[in-house]
């Protein structure tokens, strides 16, 4: 019997790596390392079980992000061609609602960790949490998805580069060293030490920076094709020169708070590896001036996070053994 019914292909492992941009997930992982050496090296505080436990939900929330972000594109797409020819669902023919299903169990695994978490740690988790999974969610949904304004920057710099960093940390030390929410009916209170937060602002400024710069050079690479489907990202507000010049400012940007950092004894001396990759950075910087191809020079954005903050993880390693 002939139907209407569209025939879709299996999501083979190969294309599942591809459709959650396997290359780009270091931009999660790696600032979650960072926060825990930290942890390690300046709390003095590691709590394993904790720690895995928040491993294994960032990474369900990170794959959530990106694969649902590719069925958000797929049903607003605007141009056909691009749902067609590079949306990875349209242009492998996976199924739009299969897709869909796998990533709400990726969130639903994520959320019941989360719940795990809050009841190990402390109700202001619950908080900090909902609001992380709430911009996940509404980056690329609802009437006025967060992915039509100039905000993807901030948000993924503020969310994955530095509330990864932080919620890494606040997974191994007591509720008074950072922040906690007391609550005795009808009273309630949020605690914290002020001078903690500044020292993890401070520590988490280059991840801030970092992460930005991947989403700035993801929308500056797809600018065009944005605009066709009716997203006004940052390059589209401020113009292709001034975006290049914010990219090279931001991926710069890093040296200044691990500097400040060492200086005010809060990092390491081993912190001063990042200087070793810098000619590295300025090729890619370089290179990506040039050209800004997603398939070419894009990849040279997530490898100076992996090279600077590689050399932080090493640093980190070293001061905690040394």
């Amino acid at each position: 019997m002939l139907t209407n019914e569209p025939t879709y292909r299996p999501m083979t492992f190969k294309i599942f790596l591809e459709f959650i941009r396997l290359n780009a997930k270091a931009a999660s992982v790696v600032p979650y390392f960072i926060g825990v050496l930290f942890s390690i090296y300046y709390f003095h505080a590691f709590y394993w079980i904790n720690s895995l436990i928040y491993l294994v939900a960032q990474v369900a929330i990170a794959l959530f992000v990106t694969g649902f972000n590719n069925v958000q594109d797929y049903y607003l797409a605007k141009d056909l061609h691009y749902r067609d020819t590079y949306n990875i669902v349209g242009r492998e023919h996976l199924s739009p609602r299969r897709s869909l299903n796998l990533m709400l169990a990726m969130l639903a695994t994520a959320i019941i960790l989360g719940l795990v978490l809050v009841v190990r740690t402390n109700l202001l988790l619950l908080f900090m949490g909902a609001a992380a999974i709430g911009v996940a969610i509404f980056y690329t949904y609802g009437p006025v998805p967060f992915s039509r304004f100039p905000l993807g920057e901030l948000l993924s710099g503020c969310v994955e580069g530095f509330g990864v960093f932080f919620l890494s940390v606040y997974m191994n030390v007591a509720t008074p060293v950072l922040a906690g929410f007391k609550f005795a009916w009808p009273q309630f209170a949020i605690v914290g030490n002020l001078e903690n937060i500044l020292v993890m602002i401070l520590v988490g400024l280059p991840g801030i920076f970092l992460v930005a710069n991947i989403m700035l050079a993801d929308n500056i690479s797809d600018l065009q094709q944005d605009i066709r489907n009716e997203r006004y990202t940052v390059p589209y507000y401020i113009g292709h020169r001034w975006s290049l010049r914010v990219y090279d400012t931001l991926a710069l940007l890093g040296y200044l708070p691990v500097l400040m950092s060492v200086v005010l004894q809060i990092l390491p001396i081993y912190q001063l590896a990042v200087l070793l990759v810098l000619p590295k950075i300025l090729k890619n910087i370089r290179a990506f001036n040039a050209v800004q191809v997603k398939e070419t020079t894009f990849n040279t954005v997530p490898q100076n996070l992996m090279m600077f903050q590689g050399m932080q993880l090493l640093g980190l390693i070293l001061g905690i053994f040394f």
